[in-house]
């Protein structure tokens, strides 16, 4: 990938990318690692390979007034992968201290709350998808990447891949959840995915590679949220 006219950062960000990927890291580090190295390419003209610990630091510092800490803390991830594997060079620690974590406790809606947000939302597809995280307590990454082959009717039990931690993890699945991802899927027929992506139109879902969009889901349950007036907060969890 080409993110730059600077021949040596090209070469060096193509080797930062491939030792992530040969350290077995997952793909959501891989990407924000690699994201971080495009980011330090921009602020420094993409001459990175002899910035100063005052330049750096004074990167970061920048860095955690614009973004949030957690955003942060995973560019310098990257940075210090990047200059002890690719640059091998010496790293000496930037102080990146984290802010006092708050503690807030999830609201809770009430079943007769949770009916009507699933009969308020008209999109089938997202409906379905409420209905399947809430039934079976998942996230909403959890809920968007189940496939067919997860389900299993005999155990009443839904397999739940790379959950968080990396883990998998079972989840029970009631008649009711299962009658509608049944109904769900005879309209769909996806050969995989549980909940493909609507941009042919749901009744090509078939066709499609990839799941629902996770920004448009949360788009559309904040939607359906305002539109009911409720006042808890109901964001889907990522």
């Amino acid at each position: 990938m080409k993110v730059s006219n600077n021949a040596t950062f090209n070469q060096l960000y193509s080797r930062h990318v491939k030792h992530l990927k040969l350290k077995g890291l997952q793909p959501k580090t891989v990407s924000a690692y690699a994201r971080a190295i495009r980011r330090l390419g921009g602020c420094f003209e993409y001459e990175v390979e002899s910035l100063s610990q005052d330049q750096l630091l004074d990167y970061f510092s920048t860095r955690l007034e614009l973004s949030s800490w957690s955003t942060v803390k995973l560019d310098l991830y990257g940075v210090k992968f990047f200059y002890l594997h690719v640059l091998k060079r010496d790293w000496v620690d930037i102080p990146v201290i984290r802010p006092p974590k708050r503690k807030r406790i999830p609201d809770i809606i009430t079943a007769h709350e949770a009916q009507c947000l699933f009969m308020s939302t008209r999109k089938l597809s997202y409906r379905v998808l409420f209905f399947t995280l809430y039934s079976l307590g998942l996230r909403l990454g959890e809920g968007l990447n189940l496939t067919v082959a997860d389900i299993c009717s005999s155990s009443m039990r839904i397999h739940v891949r790379d959950a968080k931690g990396n883990k998998d993890r079972l989840v029970p699945l009631p008649q009711n959840t299962l009658r509608v991802l049944r109904q769900f899927w005879r309209i769909h027929q996806h050969h995989s995915l549980l909940f493909p992506n609507r941009k042919r139109g749901l009744k090509k879902a078939y066709l499609a590679d990839t799941p629902l969009d996770k920004g448009g889901v949360q788009c559309a349950m904040a939607a359906v949220v305002k539109s009911m007036g409720l006042k808890k907060r109901s964001a889907v969890t990522p």
